[in-house]
This record gives structure tokens, C-alpha cells and sequence, in this order.
């Protein structure tokens, strides 16, 4: 009896190890599903020039109510000499210039509601980083951009330094009510646009029939060298009939891209969070590292956000651009700006990492010490109950 005892007792004792040896198979097959989901989250992989590969992780986000905490209000005069008032922060919230929907919308706008007088100056607001940039992905999602006769809007990145030595890249700008963004590069000497247009869908703008190659921003009156996109949803009032959409920015050792999506076009791994550019198809605009060192070029960058008003191109371009009258005299009516404001759901930066920090930093969900633990529990209640 007692040898069939300990017979029973060392057959329970199995059956109890051999479940919580299936129990803990169990929790090896959740933990290592666990990686492989980790690691499947972040087959966003992409591939440098070199071989190596790269996931883009999100370093900043600007949403909300939040929002303006990353930005301080430039209050000088116009460098681009437009007819406008670069307002405080505490005036921009006070009057509607700028603020946060209830919905977590960002607005800011021109003044639209106050009647001018002949040469006077119409509020506005322009916005810069606290935060500067060295490369990234900034992918910006807005409902509307601004569009009018006699308005200039832009969203853009500039350098630390002297102007243009340090760089600027204007990512969305036009003028009036255009329908096709232009995209634009301004630099020191030693920065130029390769037309291959294999790289890229927008058309390389021209100054009396010849192509602006040249990036300096000291030459051909600094028109910069810039390209202005295909699509006639890409700025202006289909751009913001359509609902908006997303812009894109890629500056990294391998040049400077810009993309454009409308609404129904996004990508999905840009709205789940996980941006994949090589999957996005040819960029709108891409300036090429071959003629121009994009590190050496653009440094410390900001990110701006202005709303200006006649000036240099607006006001230089207004006669040949079919709006009415002058743009002094439509600068004084509030309803002639009923549309100049950016409407926007979120401006988000990523920086590149290689594949190796990624794996085997912080990012993965499960340590390799508890897969480890996991698996010498395995074997150890595997071989007890054998």
C-alpha cells in the first residue's frame, strides 16, 4: 500500500509539474509573442544607403492644449516686409489670434475682424520652436492652411545662425488663392537642385525660362531653388475643401524629401503612429545630397509658422495674380481674411534610429532577462516531472 501510495503521489506530482510546465510554456509563448509583436511593431524597418537599418521614432509631439507650450510668439518686424503686426503671445490669446478648440485643434489666424485704415498694418501671428533640429521627420497634420488674395502663409524650418548660411526649407507656402504648393531651399554657396525628376513628381520653378538650381540665397534675387507641386489639392481652397490632409518633411544624411497626402490619401502608418516614407512612393520635392550636403547646409533648425500679408511675393505678385484692386487697398476690408488661418490636428517630429538601439534598448516590451527567467523555469518543472 504504501508503495502504490508513493506510486499515486509521484504520478500527481508529475501531472501537477507537467502543468505548471505547460503553464509556464504558456507564459515563455506570451512573452516571446510579446518581442515578436515589439519587433513586428517596428518592421516599419527601412534601409540607409549603406545597409543598415532604421525605424523613425517620435521624439516630439505639438497637439492641443499643449501646443503653444513648444513655441514662443516672434513679435519683430516682417523680414519679408509684409504689411502686418507680428502680435504677443498674451495679445494672439486674448483676441483670437491663437488658440486651442475644445476639440484639441490648434488654431491661429490674421485679425478678421477689424477694419483698417489706408497703410495699416493687419495683426497677425508667426510662431518659431523653442526646440531646434539637427535631421528628422516632421510630419504635420492640418485641417486648412491659409489662402487669399494678398495672403502669404508658410509653414518652414529655419537655421540657428546668419540667414541663409544655417539653411531654410519652406515645406508649405504659396500666395493668394494659388492651388499648388511650392516647396523651397534657401542656403550659403555650395547648395544646389538636381532635376532628376525620376526623384521627384513637382515641376522645378523657373525665373524667365530658366530652371532656379541654385540655393543661395545671396543669388537670383533669393529666389532659392524650389518646386512646386503637381497637385492642385496640395495649397489653397481645394487643399482646405478636401479637409486638409498631411505634409511630410525627411532631412537626413540622405537629403531632403517632402511629400503631401490629402485627406482620403494618408497613409496608415502614418495615422498609426509608425512612419514608413520609403512606402510612400516618389516625394513631391527631394533636394539630393549629391549637389547639396544636407548637414552641413541646414543647422539647428526651428519650426515656424507665420501668417503674413503683401510684402515681397504677395505684394510684388498681386497685379499678375487676378485678384481685384490693389493689395494695399485689400488689406484693409477684415472680410477679405475670412480665411487665412491654419487649422491644425498635430505636428509630430521623429528621429531615426538604427535597428540595433532599437531592439536592444528600452523600446522592447519584454527584457531578455525575463525571457531568459521563463525559459529555466520551463526546463526546470519539465525535468522534476520526468
Amino acid at each position: 500500500m504504501r508503495s502504490q501510495g508513493c506510486s499515486a503521489h509521484h504520478r500527481q506530482g508529475s501531472v501537477r509539474h507537467l502543468r505548471l510546465g505547460a503553464v509556464a510554456l504558456l507564459a515563455l509563448s506570451a512573452a516571446l509573442g510579446s518581442h515578436a509583436v515589439s519587433l513586428h511593431q517596428r518592421d516599419n524597418l527601412q534601409n540607409s544607403s549603406d545597409g543598415s537599418s532604421f525605424v523613425w521614432t517620435i521624439q516630439d509631439t505639438y497637439a492641443g492644449k499643449t501646443f503653444f507650450d513648444g513655441f514662443q510668439f516672434f513679435t519683430f518686424g516682417d523680414p519679408t516686409h509684409g504689411t502686418v503686426n507680428y502680435t504677443t503671445a498674451d495679445y494672439a490669446f486674448a483676441n483670437g489670434l491663437a488658440y486651442v478648440q475644445g476639440d484639441g485643434v490648434v488654431v491661429m489666424k490674421g485679425d478678421d475682424t477689424t477694419q483698417l485704415a489706408s497703410g495699416v498694418n493687419r495683426n497677425s501671428v508667426r510662431i518659431s520652436s523653442w526646440a531646434q533640429y539637427n535631421t528628422g521627420l516632421f510630419i504635420l497634420d492640418l485641417n486648412r492652411a491659409p489662402w487669399g488674395c494678398g495672403v502669404w502663409p508658410a509653414w518652414w524650418t529655419l537655421g540657428g545662425g546668419q540667414w541663409p548660411y544655417t539653411g531654410e526649407i519652406d515645406i508649405i507656402e504659396g500666395v493668394h488663392d494659388n492651388e499648388h504648393n511650392q516647396v523651397t531651399w534657401h542656403t550659403g554657396a555650395n547648395c544646389s537642385l538636381t532635376p532628376d525628376f525620376e526623384n521627384f513628381t513637382g515641376t522645378v520653378v523657373s525665373t524667365n525660362g530658366q530652371p532656379n538650381l541654385v540655393c543661395d540665397g545671396n543669388a537670383n534675387g533669393n529666389a532659392g531653388c524650389g518646386v512646386t507641386e503637381w497637385s492642385q489639392a496640395s495649397y489653397g481652397p481645394t487643399f482646405d475643401a478636401a479637409g486638409g490632409g498631411v505634409f511630410a518633411m525627411k532631412w537626413d544624411d540622405e537629403g531632403i524629401a517632402v511629400w503631401s497626402f490629402y485627406r482620403q490619401a494618408v497613409p496608415a502608418d502614418i495615422v498609426q503612429g509608425e512612419p514608413s516614407p520609403d512606402q510612400w512612393g516618389p516625394p513631391v520635392a527631394a533636394l539630393s545630397p549629391t549637389a547639396c550636403d544636407p548637414i552641413a547646409n541646414f543647422v539647428n533648425h526651428s519650426i515656424v509658422f507665420d501668417i503674413t500679408f503683401c510684402g515681397d511675393w504677395a505684394g510684388n505678385s498681386y497685379a499678375t495674380s487676378g485678384c481685384p484692386g490693389t493689395c494695399p487697398d485689400r488689406l484693409m476690408d477684415p472680410a477679405n481674411f475670412v480665411n487665412a488661418s491654419w487649422s491644425i490636428n498635430s505636428l509630430k517630429v521623429y528621429r531615426k534610429v538604427p535597428l540595433s538601439k532599437a531592439v536592444n534598448g528600452a523600446q522592447l516590451r519584454r527584457p531578455a532577462s525575463t525571457i531568459v527567467a521563463l525559459v529555466l523555469t520551463l526546463f526546470s518543472l519539465v525535468f522534476t516531472a520526468l
